[in-house]
């Protein structure tokens, strides 16, 4: 096994989804060494254990969270590794079949202030049609900047910023977030030369409804990293100025009809209308054009506008006075009488990791009631 290998854990959170057995099909099928261990993170309210056993993976441990969100498994995931590195897969990926051996090219011959490195990305697009919007949505990660979809971090890197801010409660800009703050240590992000293949997952007609609540993580990230923080993370600033404009001349209708000035009220309802019907043809012209896509493209582009608009207001009253994430420490842990024991790092110790212990009992877990594994 190549030595790097050797200091190398997998995590993969999931909630259960199919795509996970095929992932682990590709893990297991792959040939070559194996990293150390590969540790999944269920992050399910409730439900059956999961059968990860297959013939080809590494040793395989299952951890459970009680349903804490994306950023508090993965903490629980790399918090209970005990590896150099920790590469993270999401569960709705197929790596390729040489990506046990280019993980290990690509950190084999890492400098110290190089503290993670990113995985390449494709996404199948359909050649017999255009893309809906969905499936255009979902290409963007292509070209994405330090997506944990495949991301591997020094574990001490992970360990001095606290890990994973669990205040992003969605797979919604908590990996941007954290990316910016092991930058602002100091360390290097760089791309490595492995691949995955992100699958478009299904999805219903209202899913680019759903996705507006990312909006309030916007305003967190604002609040944490200042006014430029989407330049730094390579993120695009999308149409919410449009979105305010086209909500502000909805409510201006509503407003002025209410008060009796119907002249008014045409007007900004014309502005709604003319904004709405933008929005709606610049997602329809470049898509299939189908009679489903055109009625779900119509339809939520008249939704969107004032709930982006809804989320981001409720971003600015909810993170007032936000501070920097720090993290909890890995292990907590009272004995009997309430005392509690601060053991203090090793050599044998990863940099930056402390660890709290008691007599009596261990417990691992992600920072929420009910999250983490007993041991």
């Amino acid at each position: 096994m190549p030595p790097v290998l050797q200091r190398s854990s997998v995590v993969v959170p999931t909630i259960g989804r199919p795509s996970l057995d095929v992932l682990l099909d590709a893990l297991a099928a792959a040939p070559g060494p194996r990293p150390a261990e590969l540790i999944l993170v269920d992050d399910r309210p409730a439900g059956a254990p999961l059968r990860p056993e297959r013939p080809g993976l590494p040793a395989v441990r299952v951890v459970r969270t009680g349903g804490g969100g994306p950023a508090c498994a993965r903490n629980l995931g790399w918090r209970t590794a005990g590896t150099e590195w920790v590469a993270f897969l999401d569960d709705d990926v197929v790596p390729d079949p040489d990506w046990y051996e280019r993980l290990a090219e690509d950190l084999a011959a890492l400098p110290a202030d190089v503290a993670g490195s990113q995985g390449r990305v494709r996404v199948p697009l359909p050649e017999d049609r255009r893309p809906t919007d969905w499936e255009r949505g979902t290409a963007g990660l292509a070209t994405s900047s330090w997506i944990t979809a495949d991301l591997a971090y020094r574990r001490a890197a992970l360990a001095a910023v606290g890990g994973f801010d669990e205040r992003f409660p969605r797979a919604f800009r908590e990996d941007s977030d954290l990316a910016l703050r092991i930058m602002d240590t100091g360390a290097r992000l760089v791309r490595g030369q492995r691949w995955i293949t992100h699958p478009v997952r299904p999805a219903d007609r209202w899913i680019s409804v759903r996705v507006q609540a990312g909006n309030a993580d916007d305003v967190l990230m604002r609040r944490l990293h200042g006014p430029h923080w989407r330049n730094r993370a390579d993120a695009a600033l999308g149409r919410r100025p449009q979105h305010t404009a086209v909500t502000a001349a909805a409510l201006a209708a509503v407003g002025f009809a209410v008060a009796g000035k119907p002249r008014a009220a045409t007007s900004a309802a014309a502005v709604w209308l003319a904004g709405t019907a933008e929005f709606a043809w610049a997602r329809i012209a470049p898509g299939p054009r189908t009679r489903d896509e055109v009625a779900r493209m119509a339809l939520t582009s008249a939704l969107i506008p004032a709930l982006a608009t809804w989320h981001w207001l409720r971003g600015v009253v909810r993170h007032v006075g936000v501070q920097r994430w720090k993290g909890l420490p890995d292990l907590v842990l009272f004995d009997r009488d309430g005392t509690l024991v601060h053991d203090f790092p090793t050599t044998a110790t990863p940099p930056g990791y402390v660890r709290w212990t008691a007599r009596r009992r261990r417990w691992t877990g992600c920072g929420r009631a009910g999250c983490g594994s007993a041991s």
